[in-house]
């Protein structure tokens, strides 16, 4: 279980970066919509994402530094 969820950290993590990199690129570059949404709302679903992928990591990382297991 402990693999399933590092993986999901993983791909949450590099999907939530790529958001905000495409995001803030287009955004410098003076587009602001990308697929019928606003740029800040990739934004925002990339920093999810992140946030996403942080909490599987600690998730993971309480379980291994449990004592009782």
């Amino acid at each position: 279980m402990n693999k399933l969820i590092l993986w999901m950290g993983r791909v949450a993590g590099i999907s939530g970066v790529l958001l905000c990199a495409v995001a803030a690129a287009m955004r410098l570059s003076g587009i602001y919509w990308f697929a019928g949404f606003q740029l800040g709302t990739l934004l925002q679903m990339g920093m999810a994402a992140m946030i996403a992928g942080c909490l599987c990591f600690l998730a993971v990382l309480t379980a291994r530094s449990d004592p009782l297991r």
